[in-house]
């Protein structure tokens, strides 16, 4: 009896073009998130990529589309307009945007440059050695570079007399150029970023240099995963698998970078892999893999330090509604810290 029951129904379904599918009639389509990068697709954006063609993101109920950016003030506000559910920025552009209450609660929820790139990036010929070397020369700083957003804590960690440094306001395509030329002495920059493009313009490797803002007494984190407020309110479980699925993506590049550059070139073929390659090596070795990430596992903060960073900041520009820390970072969609370890 059940039998023929079940004959007639799929009868039915046929007679409207219908197929019996039980179970997968029940299947969601994947959340759609739009994710946007600080900078261009260049060797540090090849975890998300990988997360991406492993599948990561997918196995998360997660239909991802990635976008290079314009810099990280840009990538703050593309978060925080809606028009990108998830950014890739620097967190202390954030910090300086939830200082007007009317900004939508932009907030951090998985860091990844525990040891931030900030840096002053110099010619050995301009003889900027140390911070206070920079009172009486020319430095070049992109308006929406993160690097410019962390200067004047840098400034007054070390003593720089601001009076005395000339600033030039330019753009990220001349950045390198006009350094290489000495048409400014030093420029504000991610440092992995201006090495390889001040080598594309004949500058030898040594005599490049840098002094990363870290070293100098600077105590902000760097780039964070950070998520729109009305997205994360309507999605909290698809946040959550963006994250998990995002440390999944680190965690495999970590493992093996040059296995996982190849999801880079496939987006970018116009770049040399070699290049890219030992850009993504600097900044795993250098800022993503740290001691404290390697004791903490990737992706959280230490909230004693963000607090102090916070500080910082307040030394250098008048908040009129300081974040705490809560405001800055939520930790509720990582997941738990075995699963975060780093390889």
């Amino acid at each position: 009896m059940m039998s023929r029951r079940l004959f007639i129904a799929h009868s039915l379904l046929a007679a409207c073009g219908l197929s019996f599918a039980g179970p997968a009639l029940a299947q969601t389509a994947p959340t759609k998130i739009r994710f946007t990068l600080d900078w261009k697709f260049e060797g540090p954006a090849t975890p998300y990529l990988v997360a991406v063609d492993k599948g990561y993101y997918k196995d998360e109920g997660l239909d991802v589309s990635v976008d290079p950016g314009n810099g990280s003030v840009d990538s703050v506000n593309r978060v925080a307009s809606g028009t990108y559910d998830i950014a890739f920025a620097d967190i202390t552009a954030l910090i300086k945007f939830r200082d007007n209450k009317e900004n939508a609660a932009v907030k951090a929820v998985l860091m990844v440059y525990d040891a931030p790139p900030n840096s002053i990036v110099t010619l050995k010929k301009a003889g900027i050695a140390k911070p206070k070397d920079l009172e009486g020369k020319t430095l070049g700083a992109p308006a929406t570079d993160a690097s410019w957003a962390v200067w004047p804590i840098f400034a007054k960690a070390n003593g720089i007399d601001v009076s005395k440094v000339k600033i030039e306001n330019i753009g990220f395509p001349v950045r390198e150029p006009m350094l290489a030329q000495g048409k400014v002495d030093a420029v504000t920059s991610f440092y992995f970023s201006s090495f390889f493009n001040l080598k594309a313009n004949g500058v030898a490797d040594d005599e490049i240099t840098w002094l990363l803002m870290r070293d100098f007494g600077v105590e902000v984190y760097g780039n964070a995963i950070m998520v729109n407020p009305k997205f994360a309110e309507a999605n909290p479980k698809a946040v959550a698998g963006f994250v998990r699925a995002t440390i999944k993506g680190l965690q495999e590049t970590i493992k093996n970078p040059d296995a996982a550059i190849k999801s880079l070139m496939t987006r970018n073929q116009i770049v040399a892999e070699a290049t890219e390659l030992q850009r993504l090596k600097m900044a795993l070795d250098r800022n993503i893999v740290t001691a404290e990430s390697k004791a903490n596992g990737l992706g959280s903060v230490d909230t004693a330090r963000l607090a102090r960073s916070i500080d910082q900041i307040a030394l250098t520009m008048d908040f009129k509604a300081k974040p705490k820390p809560e405001d800055i970072f939520d930790a509720q969609y990582l997941p738990p810290k075995e699963q975060r370890g780093v390889p």
